[in-house]
């Protein structure tokens, strides 16, 4: 299994898109949003959690397809199938490789990005502690939808369709980000 990963990580790290793009719109939808908003620091202070969320949730959509897709295409899939491994096994490891190269950058740079945001440094723990609880979790619904998919050419729109409403159950963590203690933090 140890073998697995560190081979699902090294594909990922190759076959780019992976680690440096996730980060790259993480980082533009983290810019681009204020200008939308407006430059208003207690708007952007209000909403820098939701913000976050859905970069996070954006840049981990992007690498989904990926997944299965080179295992799928080399024949490795077929080997892991007859393997003497348990499939959910497996699946579980490729999501903790995706997660590893997509979703524990994006959740280690969430409190800098946090600042562009003009998030009170009290929240960038929150926001950090959200997103390194529910990343996995886009990870392994993201890995459903990649299974379902891997066959189909140009399958990453299907495969965005189904797995974007799944993406609601760990929305709600973006919510715990100002808890009480900070509402003197946040202006309303």
């Amino acid at each position: 299994m140890i073998a697995l990963l560190v081979r699902d990580m090294r594909l990922a790290m190759r076959a780019g898109g992976g680690f440096g793009l996730g980060l790259a719109f993480f980082l533009i939808v983290t810019v681009l949003i204020p200008f939308g908003v407006g430059p208003e620091s207690a708007t952007l202070t209000r909403i820098a959690p939701g913000i976050l969320w859905v970069g996070a949730l954006l840049a981990c959509l992007l690498s989904l397809d990926r997944i299965f897709q080179l295992d799928f295409e080399d024949g490795t899939l077929d080997l892991l199938a007859t393997a003497p491994i348990p499939m959910e096994g497996a699946v579980a490891v490729k999501a903790l490789a995706h997660w590893l190269v997509t979703g524990l950058p994006l959740t280690l740079s969430a409190p800098v990005f946090a600042t562009l945001l003009n998030l009170e440094p009290p929240g960038h723990l929150w926001v950090f502690v959200t997103l390194l609880i529910g990343t996995p979790a886009l990870s392994m619904i993201g890995a459903f939808g990649a299974a379902l998919t891997v066959g189909l050419k140009r399958g990453g729109l299907l495969m965005s369709l189904l797995v974007l409403p799944l993406y609601i159950s760990p929305w709600p963590l973006s919510r715990f980000c100002p808890l009480p203690p900070l509402r003197p933090f946040v202006s309303t």
